[in-house]
């Protein structure tokens, strides 16, 4: 059986545990301990009903599977007119390159309805009639596009970036990865992970947390914390239990 050495700062953090979390459960405060110790810092994807080690994995899983960007072609036009400074959200026809602005026109999402229902250039059709697909971007880098003016009379094209859960525009990859971080995850802690029963924990996860909440671990856990008398009260509440 491995034995457990505690360090000063482990002790300290286990014993704020214990003093906030009453009564103590063992298995809880043994998964406290866990997550200090391997610094593991779960996150939930509530998209996919999937909880990940870290923000990393997260990331790098999804992004492996193809689920959280596609490449995406843009038109940039010449007319600048609906882009400036203040512009923060754009609505960009896919066919012609035609934008609009939240700041430059009163109600841009009618306005881009309204022109890829009519856009010359928009030969995808449904029904018989044109298809109303535009992007959105909110993206600086993408909005700065349409405000440079191009000397070319035709469209430039330009690969972008969608997200997945958004379908905004991006301007590269890392942005996506960004406001996937910051938007669609949400944090955990091993104890919400282990008391939870709606949603999967990714395989490698998964495994790793079978291979810790083993009797002989939390058994070296507690013969651990018995070594020290301020765990003494806490130790006895637990074998008591037992």
């Amino acid at each position: 059986m491995s034995k457990f050495i505690l360090s000063e700062k482990e002790q300290t953090a286990i014993e704020d545990f214990l003093e906030n979390n009453r009564p103590p459960e063992l298995v809880n405060t043994y998964l406290f301990f866990l997550q200090s110790k391997f610094d593991i810092h779960p996150v939930l994807y509530p998209k996919n009903k999937t909880i990940y080690q870290s923000i990393d994995d997260a990331v790098r899983l999804l992004e492996a599977d193809g689920q959280l960007w596609h490449e995406a072609e843009i038109k940039i036009g010449t007319d600048t007119r609906s882009v400036n400074e203040q512009t923060q959200r754009i609505y960009i026809c896919p066919f012609s390159g035609k934008v609009f602005g939240d700041n430059t026109h009163p109600n841009p999402q009618d306005a881009i309805y309204d022109w890829v229902s009519k856009c010359p250039e928009n030969t995808e059709r449904q029904g018989g009639l044109r298809v109303k697909r535009f992007f959105v971007s909110e993206d600086p880098e993408v909005i700065k596009e349409y405000m440079k003016k191009t000397p070319a009379k035709k469209p430039i094209i330009r690969t972008v970036f969608s997200s997945v859960m958004s379908g905004k525009l991006f301007n590269s990859k890392e942005s996506v990865v960004r406001d996937f971080k910051k938007n669609y995850l949400k944090k955990l802690s091993l104890v919400e992970v282990q008391s939870q029963n709606r949603f999967d924990i990714e395989e490698h996860f998964l495994n790793f947390l079978q291979a810790q909440l083993v009797e002989d671990k939390i058994t070296s856990f507690v013969e651990a914390l018995a070594e020290y008398e301020r765990f003494i009260p806490y130790v006895e509440l637990w074998v008591e239990s037992e």
